[in-house]
């Protein structure tokens, strides 16, 4: 019976130390998933958007001041359109009467600013916005502020992705305005053939000022001859002549007796004989 009872109480004793070694290696691996749970939270970039770039600001610039706070990544700044850079180039020159060379600097719209922890980026944005962007009083950006706006779940390669499609729809707007001034031009170049074919059907190209052939309309004496020379054209003109005399006599005489003219949907005209 004591064999019995030793056997059970070492078969309970191996049950409770397996069930023990179960548990340490569930929290040492539960210990290990929350270390590189926080490992990688800490590793996860964020991006902070730049809505306003003062002139002559670099990504040098914002570089050496966004540090201060955190490790700052990848910076870009997205230039100004070749429409207004050479719209400022203009202008520079006419300030300076074209005397001597004008000094222009590339100016940027827009920018970008990946931090190694989005933790940081969150705290920068909230913290500098709207906030002037140079500390101190002699800073040409000292009267700038901060325009930041982090951005939720967008990496990187969101922004390349939206670069080469705006890159891609600028090809595509180029190629249509060549195709419409390459048609323009196509259209002007067979109008020209066309005047000088013409020029040249007419009789002499060399003078632009030569005779038009063209048809004009019939006036109203020549669709009365055209229909007196018809047969029996001469009848109804002749007809029609005595009415137009007729109703002219009967407009006379009423204006001279004051009576009312008759209506010309009375019958036939009476021709009045002198006595």
């Amino acid at each position: 019976m004591a064999a019995g009872e030793s056997e059970k109480e070492e078969a309970e004793l191996e049950a409770l130390e397996e069930k023990d070694l179960k548990l340490e290696a569930e929290e040492e691996q539960e210990e290990s998933e929350e270390a590189a749970g926080s490992a990688k939270k800490r590793v996860v970039p964020g991006i902070v958007y730049l809505g306003h770039i003062p002139p002559r600001f670099r990504p040098l610039h914002v570089r050496n001041l966004l540090s201060a706070y955190g490790e700052v990544g990848r910076v870009f700044f997205q230039p100004e359109g070749g429409f207004v850079r050479r719209k400022k180039k203009a202008a520079a020159a006419s300030a300076t009467g074209g005397k001597k060379r004008s000094k222009y600097s590339k100016d940027y719209t827009e920018g970008w600013v990946e931090f190694r922890d989005k933790r940081v980026a969150k705290r920068v944005a909230a913290s500098l916005h709207n906030t002037p962007m140079g500390a101190r009083r002699r800073s040409p950006f000292r009267y700038d502020l901060w325009n930041l706006k982090y951005l939720h779940r967008f990496t990187w390669s969101h922004l390349s992705e939206h670069l080469a499609f705006e890159r891609q729809v600028r090809r595509q707007r180029l190629r249509a305005e060549v195709a419409q001034a390459k048609r323009e031009t196509d259209f002007y170049l067979r109008s020209v053939e066309r005047g000088k074919r013409f020029l040249a059907a007419d009789g002499d190209a060399t003078r632009p000022n030569g005779s038009w052939t063209f048809a004009q309309r019939p006036t109203e004496q020549e669709l009365r001859a055209r229909k007196a020379a018809r047969p029996g054209g001469r009848e109804r003109a002749r007809l029609a002549n005595a009415q137009d005399q007729a109703r002219s006599n009967r407009g006379l005489l009423a204006r001279i007796f004051g009576a009312p003219p008759p209506s010309e949907s009375m019958g036939d005209p009476v021709v009045v004989k002198d006595s």
